[in-house]
């Protein structure tokens, strides 16, 4: 009998694609038509604030074509989740102008082509960078402001080529060459793959995310040349979208472009007639980029940039993040601690005890493919002086780039750690750039002031990781008990002589990002 992979199951998914009656739409007295914006604005807020469920995520767009107008995007924990969504939507004063023209349920899935440790319980032998890949894959997150597609597919069962019969070595070999291909788009298109096996029609739904279209193109083009999908693959209807805000509905349903943030004028004709609705702007929903910091009490939070996820207000305030805090608290010691956002980067950083050579030559192929992106800011190697491991930073303009790059990054040679996922509480200063004529002295000043914290209650280790390609490029990485023990440390007199020191050799100011 042929060996069927092992697979890990995750959140359950619903595309939920509807059309609108545009006739109804169209003679609908006004105040039935803003009944239906309010209560459909009301219905997808909720929804990507995952009020009904203890985590997930949710999205609308808009779709092209006449297949449907709208998409609505569900990932919830359970099967019951996503089925009372769908009646919870029927109870709005929206559904009645709208039809459902398909729809497709799946479960987000990992097999064993990825990692055969994973699904043998070697826990000891899956990396960090490895286990929140997978994490990822089963509990994927919407990226903000993209474009999707969305198309069902399914293996061949023909009688001259049945994917079935293959062997797994075969199998698995025609997956590690359809995964190559896939990725020359890391960083701009992110896949979330989810079995529909005894769900839906085909095997798996494949939704692809990017923010330009044509790279949807291309993915999907260059794919077709995999033999895994010249031979075996079939496939059912594509659909293609964009994501909008929920405050954007009333725009949509008038024919604007949406999401209006990114067109001139941003007050819709639907604004423009009266049935503006007001609500939080587009920058406040839900999906504010994600942080490095962790995972938080937020359902959607994970590691991957680094700022904290947003909140899920209607407009107010949101309460201070702890990132924001500590950064607060430097600049009342006169410590730049950057931009509440990270300086609108976002980083992921992979520990790796493997041969730094080996280590650069990877990941320079990588970085390769990398600058390909416009949203590919840096990716570098950096050594650590007193311990035997590197540091592999990748930064990016957007946090799902971000979090793409670290599914990549995670299988180079040796990785043992991601940043902010270590015990306790870490700091990173960022970007040390320093003038070649101070060089030698910025490292003196670094050891004088690590025999400091050798003896400091709550240290737990730190490192200064070099550039391997610019020695004057440089970052210290610094591990704590607490957040607490980290700032009773940045009071002191030696940090507060550490800061001055910097001032001078320093060729602009250190940034500094906060992992935990």
């Amino acid at each position: 009998m042929v060996e069927a992979p092992q697979t890990e199951e995750g959140w359950f998914v619903l595309h939920d694609f509807r059309t609108i009656d545009w006739d109804a739409w169209r003679d609908a007295p006004d105040h039935e038509r803003e009944r239906a914006i309010a209560e459909g604005e009301e219905f997808l807020r909720d929804r990507e604030a995952v009020v009904d469920a203890d985590a997930g995520d949710s999205a609308v767009f808009s779709v092209v074509g006449d297949k449907a107008d709208l998409l609505f995007v569900h990932f919830r924990p359970e099967l019951d989740d996503v089925s009372a969504i769908e009646r919870r939507f029927e109870d709005t004063a929206l559904a009645a102008f709208t039809e459902r023209a398909t729809s497709y349920v799946s479960v987000t899935e990992v097999s064993g082509y990825v990692s055969d440790e994973y699904f043998e319980g070697n826990e000891e032998e899956i990396d960090e960078g490895l286990r929140r890949y997978i994490e990822g894959k089963l509990k994927p997150e919407i990226p903000d402001d993209e474009y999707v597609s969305f198309y069902p597919m399914s293996k061949r069962r023909g009688e001259e080529y049945n994917w079935y019969d293959l062997s797994f070595e075969e199998r698995a070999d025609l997956m590690a060459s359809h995964g190559d291909t896939g990725r020359d788009y890391a960083g701009k298109i992110k896949q979330v793959i989810a079995s529909s096996v005894g769900f839906d029609d085909h095997e798996w739904g494949v939704t692809l995310f990017g923010s330009d279209p044509t790279d949807i193109k291309d993915i999907v083009y260059d794919m077709r040349f995999d033999e895994a999908t010249s031979k075996y693959g079939e496939f059912g209807q594509f659909y293609v979208g964009r994501r909008f805000p929920p405050t954007d509905l009333a725009a949509f349903l008038a024919g604007d472009k949406v999401p209006t943030s990114d067109h001139d004028g941003r007050a819709s004709q639907a604004e423009r007639a009266g049935h503006g609705t007001g609500g939080a702007a587009h920058g406040d929903h839900p999906h504010g980029e994600e942080g490095e910091s962790g995972t938080g009490d937020h359902p959607h939070g994970e590691s991957g940039g680094e700022s904290g996820h947003g909140g899920h207000g209607d407009g107010d305030a949101e309460p201070e993040t702890d990132d924001e805090s500590i950064r607060g608290e430097l600049e009342d010691l006169d410590i730049y601690a950057g931009q509440p956002h990270g300086e609108d980067v976002y980083a992921t950083v992979l520990y790796s005890e493997a041969d730094t050579d080996e280590l650069f030559e990877e990941v320079e192929g990588l970085r390769g493919n990398f600058d390909h992106y416009d949203t590919h800011v840096k990716t570098a190697v950096y050594e650590a002086r007193n311990r035997d491991r590197a540091a592999v930073v990748s930064i990016w303009d957007t946090s799902s780039a971000a979090e793409t790059a670290a599914g990549f990054l995670s299988e180079l040679p040796g990785i043992v750690a991601r940043a902010g996922e270590e015990s306790g509480f870490g700091t990173m200063g960022m970007f040390y750039s320093v003038k070649p004529e101070y060089n030698e002295d910025f490292h003196e000043q670094f050891d004088a002031v690590g025999e400091l914290l050798a003896d400091f209650e709550g240290h737990q280790e730190t490192d200064l990781m070099v550039n391997v390609e610019d020695e004057n490029d440089m970052f210290i990485a610094s591990q704590w008990d607490s957040k607490g023990d980290a700032m009773e440390f940045f009071r002191t007199d030696a940090f507060e002589e550490t800061v001055s020191f910097g001032r001078d050799v320093l060729a602009d100011r250190p940034r500094h990002v906060f992992l935990a």
